[in-house]
Formats: C-alpha cells, sequence, structure tokens
C-alpha cells in the first residue's frame, strides 16, 4: 500500500455533501471567529490538510531550508577547482565541442579567485565565499551536477519542480502533502523571495500544481507587513468582523450544497482558517527585537549590503524552529540588467563579488546558527543553483561566463548528510561530468528520503497518471548519507 498517495479519483473518493457541510460548518467564518475572540479551540479538525502525517519510515531530516541561488553561480569559481583550467588561461580551446548557451565561444578563462584547501576536510574552496568556507566541514558537495536546460526560467523550474514547464508542484508543496504541517498556525511551506526581485517565471515556482491548492508555497515579503492584507483595518469594528464571518459562513454552506466536493472552496476556507492564526503567528515570528545582538551581527542585519537577504536567513531559522516543513529562500531574481542574479555574462569577476556580498555571510550565519542550537542535526539545507558558468569566455573579448548546464555543483549540509565530503567530478576544465553523473531528479529523490518518503511512492493521479515529484526517474545517493 502506497502510504502517501491520497487518491483523488471521483469514484473512490468524493466528498459527500453530508461530509462535506460537517467541514465547512467549521470553517472561516467558526474558526476565525473562535480564534480572534480567544477561543482555544484553533484547527483541530481531523480533516485538515495542515495535521502532520507520518513518514514511511524514520526521517534524519524534520525540515527542509531550500537555498535556490539564482543565475548561474560559477562552479570553477567557487566550489570545483582546476589548475589545468588556470593554467591554459587564455588558449584556444581544441577538445570537443563546448556547447554555450548563446553561441559566442571564447578562449580558456582561469578563475580570478584563488581556491584554498579548507577545513579539517581540505575540500577546495575559493575566496569567493570566505565566510561559507569557514562551514566547510559541514558541507556535502556534489560536483557531478548537470541539468536538460540552459534557459533561465525552465531551468528554474527544473531545479524547483522536478520539470522545464510550469505547473507542476514545487518540492515544498509535495513535502507539504506527504507530510503535512508540525504547526497548525503557520503554512508547511513557506517562500522568502529576494526582496530585489522575484525570480523568473514569479511565483510560479512555488505553485502547488494539480496538488490540492493548500500545499502551494505562501510567500513572504520584506517589510514590516510580510504579507498583504493579513490583518484585519483598523478601520472595521469588531462587531463588523462577527457579522462578515457569520455571512461567510452561510456562504460557504449555500455554495458547498450547490457544487458537492468542490476541492477549490474547501482550499478556500481552510485558506481562511489558517490566516485567522497567522494573524496571531506571524507578527511575533517575523518581529527580531529579542534575538540578540551578536545573533543581528552573525547575519549582518545592520549591512547595508546583505542585510535585507541576511533578514530571510535568520526568519528561516525561524520557521524552521516553529515547525515550518518546508522553507525557500530565493537568493537573486529574475534575468535583466542592471542584474540581480548570478548571471555573469559580461564580466564573472564584478558580477560573482556583488552577488557573494549578499550571499555568503547570511547563508554561514544560518549554518552556524542551526548548529548552535542544535537543529542543524534534523534540518536539512539544500543549496541549489539553475546550471553552472563555461570553462571559456563569452566571445573573444568578454571576461564573462555563458551558461553552463553540462557541470556545475551543488551542496548540502545537516541532517543525515556526509560532513566535509564531495561526490562526483569533472573534466580537468570542469566542462563535463566524469564520476558519478546527477541530475535534480536524484537530487529531489535523496531530499525525499532523508524526510522518511519514498520518491516513487509519492504520488498524485492527474490526468490518467500517478504523478510524482521525480517523474520516471531519480535514484537515492546513499553515498551522501552519514
Amino acid at each position: 500500500m502506497n502510504p502517501f498517495h491520497h487518491s483523488n479519483q471521483p469514484s473512490t473518493n468524493a466528498t459527500s455533501r453530508r461530509q462535506f457541510l460537517k467541514q465547512s460548518g467549521c470553517g472561516f467564518g467558526a474558526v476565525a471567529l473562535h480564534w480572534l475572540l480567544g477561543s482555544e479551540a484553533g484547527l483541530q479538525a481531523s480533516t485538515s490538510p495542515y495535521l502532520p502525517r507520518p513518514a514511511g519510515f524514520v526521517p534524519k531530516a524534520q525540515r527542509v531550508i531550500h537555498i535556490c541561488a539564482l543565475g548561474g553561480v560559477s562552479h570553477v569559481d567557487a566550489f570545483d577547482y582546476k589548475p589545468e583550467l588556470d593554467r591554459r588561461n587564455g588558449q584556444t580551446y581544441t577538445g570537443n565541442a563546448m556547447k554555450t548557451h548563446r553561441l559566442k565561444p571564447g578562449r580558456l578563462m582561469g578563475s580570478p579567485y584563488t581556491f584554498k584547501r579548507r577545513g579539517q576536510s581540505g575540500l577546495w574552496m575559493s575566496d569567493l565565499l570566505p565566510h561559507l568556507a569557514e562551514c566547510v566541514d559541514e558541507l556535502t558537495f556534489v560536483h557531478s551536477m548537470h541539468t536538460r536546460n540552459s534557459n533561465h526560467t525552465p531551468a528554474t523550474f527544473q531545479m524547483n519542480c522536478g520539470m522545464d514547464r510550469n505547473g507542476f508542484p514545487n518540492f515544498g508543496a509535495w513535502a507539504s502533502y506527504g507530510l503535512g504541517s508540525e504547526n497548525q498556525n503557520l503554512p508547511a511551506y513557506i517562500v522568502l523571495p529576494d526582496p530585489r526581485q522575484y525570480p523568473a517565471g514569479g511565483a510560479i515556482n512555488w505553485t502547488s500544481g494539480f496538488l490540492p491548492a493548500v500545499h502551494q508555497g505562501v510567500a513572504f515579503q520584506s517589510g514590516p507587513n510580510p504579507i498583504a492584507d493579513l490583518n484585519t483595518p483598523a478601520r472595521i469594528d469588531s462587531s463588523a468582523r462577527t457579522d462578515a464571518s457569520r455571512l461567510l459562513t452561510r456562504m460557504n454552506k449555500d455554495f458547498a450544497g450547490q457544487f458537492e466536493g468542490d476541492s477549490t472552496l474547501e482550499a478556500r476556507i481552510h485558506a481562511y482558517e489558517l490566516a485567522a492564526q497567522m494573524q496571531m503567528s506571524v507578527p511575533e515570528l517575523t518581529d527580531l527585537k529579542g534575538e540578540s545582538e551578536a545573533t543581528r551581527k552573525l547575519y549582518g542585519l545592520d549591512s547595508p549590503v546583505c542585510g535585507d537577504f541576511g533578514r530571510n536567513c535568520l526568519l528561516a531559522r525561524r520557521l524552521a524552529e516553529r515547525g515550518v516543513r518546508f522553507v525557500q529562500i530565493y537568493n537573486g531574481g529574475g534575468q535583466g540588467s542592471p542584474r540581480v542574479n548570478w548571471d555573469a555574462h559580461e564580466d564573472l569577476t564584478s558580477n560573482h563579488d556583488k552577488q557573494a556580498a549578499v550571499m555568503d555571510q547570511p547563508v554561514a550565519a544560518l549554518l552556524k546558527d542551526l548548529k548552535l542550537r542544535g537543529m542543524l542535526e534534523d534540518t536539512l539545507v539544500l543549496w541549489t543553483t539553475e546550471f553552472g558558468r563555461t570553462p571559456i569566455t563569452e566571445g573573444l573579448e568578454s571576461r564573462g561566463r555563458d551558461h553552463h548546464k553540462h557541470a556545475f555543483t551543488i551542496w548540502m549540509a545537516g541532517a543525515g548528510v556526509k560532513k566535509g565530503y564531495a561526490y562526483g567530478a569533472t573534466d580537468e576544465l570542469g566542462n563535463q561530468v566524469v564520476q558519478h553523473p546527477t541530475e535534480f531528479y536524484d537530487i529531489h529523490a535523496t531530499a525525499l528520503h532523508l524526510m522518511g518518503m519514498d520518491h516513487t511512492q509519492l504520488t498524485y493521479y492527474h490526468n490518467g497518471i500517478a504523478r510524482r515529484l521525480t517523474n520516471v526517474h531519480g535514484n537515492v545517493i546513499h553515498s551522501l548519507f552519514s
């Protein structure tokens, strides 16, 4: 029996009118009103889609924090040391055809950054990310990544949803669907977009796709009001609020009677229920005044360069503490100029220096903070990027690198993965994978396994197919486990 598949075929699982009226009777009107009046009832109904569900086997990771570095971080300038590339700097490439995204092949370019062996593990990292280099003994590098698309938007979809087309559920939505939430006052899946810009494709990146709408990511915005329209306007008094809640309850019941088993309405009712509770939980969650001065300094909250991103990383830790199952942090936005991502076409050093200054300290702070609090033992931190950058310049006169889908690096840290470990390898120039080829299907399968789920069993029936995050691909990489 599949422990995660919840069939949505009408012939076997349609909600009866009696059941649905019972659920909607505990909807926004009742639950929100009771909550706002100080009731302790809350969301206790067993029908709630947010209630936690057991994993298929003992999980190593109780939660995931997924950091998405958009634009394509250059593996040969950050994590994958290639001394032969440095030695052949400026030479014409004479090997097998090196496919480039914009078809503007240039010359081999050695890294402008200095690589050193770091930590007790002796893994190589460049001085591009000095703060993260201090955490190298916590990291597991996967140097053998490759992906199927070198365009930003579909590559971002592939990284997030396992498909290079839109409309498919995000990894976080699958986690919410499979395991539910550990906190009934917050969504199971929360997204922290880069304050500078949304990713290519926008909110489609955290969609629930064909999964029930309750599992989509809830995006927090920067600033004093992280969720728009969450709080009741001051001009509306309590009696008007009570009347509106009662009216909405009656409308929901009337509608449910006409359209039995409508999952869209059910999702909306549950969203209202959760919103009522978030009115109480979110202000406390996002108020960082209680954090120590040492913590603020660790994350760089007062820095004009990395302060906003640092706040998101600190907020991710606070969400993890409160039982949020899946937190996604975006570093960088969509393509365009001036660039606010890692898309280093024109000048690699200028671009990567700027983006590293935003990301480096806060991400390292998150790892150090989680470890200090004992949370890294059961929190999986997953850092990914869309693709890598070419070992050659983009054009003969350029100092930038083009998109490179054939080889790049991602890393993990925390729950259940080896510390200070490198998996897979690329050739002497960082051009092609030569050992343990790995795709996002494998990374998703591995992360789900760490959360206690079999990726082949986490399915949802849609358009005649038992869909899953890994499609028909993916292998759990057991050698990454400690």
